[in-house]
């Protein structure tokens, strides 16, 4: 589960455009992305896009089409994607495949009775992310010049660490989490903005990028960094249940006057007469001193230097081994070697 800060969060966020973005670096969580797009890229029924091989292709087609329009934007993305991860996610990580299968039964049901929207709505509940999809998204963006990092753990933690250094300009997720891992500045809805119909309601609203910095919202809560590691703790991330009965305003009113994590772990062992479920040093620690990899940015910019489209592995990759639609993707490509091109006569330094 990511950390519910929402109600905390919205009253500093910014509405931007990707107009704003234009110039700036952004490290894109990869997997949160990649399940963005094989949640929303589906059928009316939920069935995700398919190639004649029965391979899910949604993730291949969002990352495609929309990874090309931040270029048009002259956004330069770099995907980073999750490594091992901590002992302490593994039972987030169980619960969630055990609630992906229910949902999948929930889908087949549904789709039984001829519920097509409900069936969708358990269709997106379903969605997982498997070793096939990591290495196909991965091979994508490889054809298309699009830099990729693969972080020693979370890549959550990795975007923040090379936003934090000034390697990049934001981090792109859409888990408050990130900030939890210190990321100074977030991105929220980079690659999924646009209309969106709400689920079982015939109303669509408009989706469009939101920027946070850490500063203002520290500032806002009155909290420093340690503060709001344990404010998520209170409230439940990936790597523990939180205390039930403890929403993020209980919990920010917990935290606010507290000088330790023993105070906060003290007070709620005598209010609400439980602690939490595994150590709460250990999860502190996974926030303010997770694995990542140091990434300096003139290693960043060799990186992006050597980053070039190929057209031709592109078209063979999406079309003859996926069914993508040839005279769609070769329109596409060529705008895509069209960016990389213009980039690296401008040299790097004027997209990053």
């Amino acid at each position: 589960m990511a950390v519910e800060l929402g109600p905390l969060v919205s009253e500093v966020k910014e509405p931007i455009s990707l107009d704003d973005l234009s110039n700036k670096t952004i490290a894109i969580d990869a997997y949160n992305t990649i399940y963005q797009f094989l949640s929303i890229i589906r059928g009316p029924d939920g069935t995700p896009l398919k190639d004649s091989h029965g391979n899910v292709t949604s993730h291949l087609s969002g990352l495609f089409y929309r990874t090309i329009n931040l270029l048009e934007h002259k956004i330069t993305p770099i995907f980073v994607f999750d490594g091992i991860p901590p002992a302490l996610k593994q039972r987030t990580i169980e619960a969630r495949m055990a609630r992906r299968r229910e949902a999948a039964e929930e889908w087949e049901k549904a789709l039984k009775k001829g519920m097509v929207e409900e069936a969708r709505t358990h269709a997106m509940a379903s969605t997982r992310i498997n070793k096939e999809i990591v290495a196909s998204s991965k091979e994508l963006l490889g054809y298309m010049g699009i830099a990729c990092i693969q972080a020693p753990s979370e890549g959550e933690a990795q975007a923040a660490r090379m936003t934090r250094e000034g390697v990049v300009d934001a981090s792109a997720t859409q888990d408050y989490d990130i900030f939890l891992f210190g990321s100074d500045v977030a991105v929220r809805n980079l690659t999924i903005s646009g209309r969106r119909k709400l689920p079982k309601k015939n109303v669509f609203i408009d989706i469009t990028p939101e920027r946070v910095e850490l500063r203002m919202l520290l500032a806002r809560l009155g909290l420093n960094q340690r503060q709001l590691v344990w404010l998520g703790m209170l409230v439940g991330t990936d790597f523990n249940e939180g205390i039930e009965g403890v929403g993020p305003k209980t919990a920010l009113k917990i935290v606010k006057d507290k000088k330790s994590l023993k105070e906060v772990v003290d007070y709620v062992n005598g209010k609400y007469k439980s602690g939490f479920e595994v150590e709460p040093e250990a999860v502190e620690e996974v926030f303010l001193k997770p694995e990542t990899a140091e990434l300096g940015k003139n290693n960043l910019n060799l990186l992006l230097k050597d980053s070039r489209a190929n057209k031709e592995k592109i078209v063979r990759f999406l079309c003859d081994e996926h069914d993508f639609s040839h005279e769609r993707v070769d329109k596409f490509a060529d705008a895509l070697v069209d960016y990389k091109s213009a980039a690296g006569q401008k040299g790097i330094g004027a997209w990053v």
